[in-house]
């Protein structure tokens, strides 16, 4: 028999959160500070309105019990999204920056859940504390609203087990600390370091400092957010763009695997075959792309390296599921349409901040249907699951399964709604796989060089409830809406 939700520590938690979410408002106030355009006050109301709803909702929950389960953990991680995208879209509505509120909202859902999509069409007008804001949203919702929270707030006074694992991507997770709090300060420490580390590089290679940081909170988060309508093809710069690339594929990595870099665990690295995996994918595929645009364009000598450039640059951008663009490759030939929808559906590695399947549940559905075809030629032989090193336990090949096939089920139903409520079939299928994957570009009227501001109203909140449903990992968010999740 389930015991009652606490709710009491639900709404302890949640206030807690959305008074961390406030103090993030000062940063954009001190933007504005710094340029002068006069929209303080709207991020002063933003932070007293959230920061006075998170109090109230930490007294409701004064002196709960601190007990957490796993539905407590997924509905703690749900509402912490919707409610960070509903307070996060504030400044948005009151500066007029964004005047509708489903524009306002699909933005800020887009990027807490690092997807990058945006209904903005005229960016480079916009203040610097709104465009500093927007980037905030991705670096907040990069490493995880929860693991942020649970590094700077160990005050829950209860082990944060499964708000974490609620939060945390991937069919496994590597503790690199007995303490969930712990690993989190850790994690957060080589998200910090990174993000400056990308900062200082854009600076030398010639973007401003502002610019510089608003994009490397949008390329370690993953989320693709620009300053600029043109994204980072606006510099123009082979430099820019080769730094850029650098730091999006090492933010598609497992984030543990940089804390035993650091502590000599060698090894760990040298085994792990999601990251040699997502190596071989990428290589692979840029190759093939090349190769393809040397056949059809027949470029000369001085441009290969444009065209090499060019062709790494999306294949980055897109299996980190960043966003970012430097060229229109909806004008590229429809077979590169194809690898680019598979790139998207693939993802990067579990544990970093990118979206998709993730490389591991791919490279575990392979490995169990080659050990599918061993057995039906040797019934008789044990053929189990490796990887890494390890025999996988049955369970674990389970949820990996059920995850792609839920995964494929959402994609194509998605596609279906969008299809319904007025979107062509181009927009409905890259729409659908670019939110669910948290990529952010699509193909047709919602390529890399248009926006979402024209598809319906009804789609622009189903596509921010297909994002939220790609950050969390399907089953958070999808559990919630079963009649069992609420029976006692």
């Amino acid at each position: 028999m389930k015991r009652e939700f606490n709710w009491k520590l639900i709404s302890k938690i949640l206030g807690s959160l959305l008074i961390i979410e406030s103090l993030f408002f000062l940063a954009a106030i001190l933007v504005d500070l710094i340029y002068q355009e006069n929209t303080a006050v709207y991020f002063l109301i933003s932070m007293a309105f959230t920061l006075f709803s998170g109090i109230i909702l930490l007294l409701i929950g004064h002196k709960s019990t601190p007990v957490v389960g796993k539905r407590e953990g997924s509905f703690i991680v749900t509402s912490a999204w919707i409610l960070f995208s509903v307070f996060g879209m504030m400044p948005f509505l009151l500066s007029g920056a964004i005047p509708k509120v489903e524009d306002a909202f699909f933005e800020t859902m887009s990027g807490f859940t690092t997807t990058g999509a945006s209904i903005l069409n005229n960016i480079e007008e916009l203040p610097h504390a709104i465009l500093f804001w927007r980037s905030t949203t991705h670096w907040i919702g990069g490493l995880g609203i929860i693991v942020i929270s649970m590094a700077l707030l160990p005050v829950f006074g209860f082990s944060g087990m499964q708000v974490f694992s609620a939060e945390a991507t991937g069919p496994t997770k590597d503790k690199i600390h007995p303490k969930i709090s712990e690993t989190a300060k850790r994690l957060l420490a080589i998200y910090i370091s990174l993000t400056l580390a990308e900062t200082v590089l854009l600076k030398l290679a010639g973007m401003s400092l502002f610019d510089a940081v608003c994009h490397s909170f949008g390329t370690i988060a993953t989320g693709g957010f620009s300053t600029k309508q043109a994204s980072i093809g606006y510099y123009n710069s082979p430099l820019i763009e080769y730094i850029v690339i650098f730091f999006m594929l090492f933010s598609g990595v497992n984030f543990s695997l940089y804390y035993f870099f650091l502590k000599g665990k060698f090894d760990k690295i040298s085994k792990n075959e999601e990251f040699k995996t997502y190596l071989l994918i990428i290589i692979s595929f840029t190759l093939i792309i090349v190769l393809l645009r040397i056949i059809t364009d027949k470029p000369g000598i001085s441009e290969l390296e444009p065209v090499f450039r060019e062709s790494l640059f999306v294949v980055s951008s897109i299996i980190t599921t960043t966003g970012y663009v430097t060229v229109d490759f909806s004008l590229w030939p429809v077979y590169t349409w194809i690898m680019i929808i598979i790139l998207m559906l693939i993802g990067s590695s579990a544990g970093s901040t990118a979206g998709g399947m993730k490389v591991m549940r791919v490279l575990l559905a392979f490995k169990y249907s080659y050990s599918s075809f061993k057995r039906m030629i040797h019934p008789n032989a044990v053929c189990p699951v490796r990887y890494s090193g390890h025999v996988l336990e049955e369970n674990v090949v389970t949820r990996v399964l059920s995850f792609i096939i839920l995964y494929i089920i959402i994609f194509v139903t998605g596609v279906l709604v969008l299809s319904l409520s007025g979107m062509g079939f181009l927009e409905s299928v890259s729409g659908q796989v670019t939110c669910l994957s948290n990529v952010g570009p699509g193909l047709g009227t919602i390529g890399p060089t248009c926006t979402y501001s024209q598809i319906p109203v009804f789609s622009k909140y189903f596509l921010s409830f297909m994002m939220l449903v790609g950050r969390l990992e399907l089953f958070t968010v999808l559990v919630i809406l079963t009649p069992v999740f609420w029976k006692k």
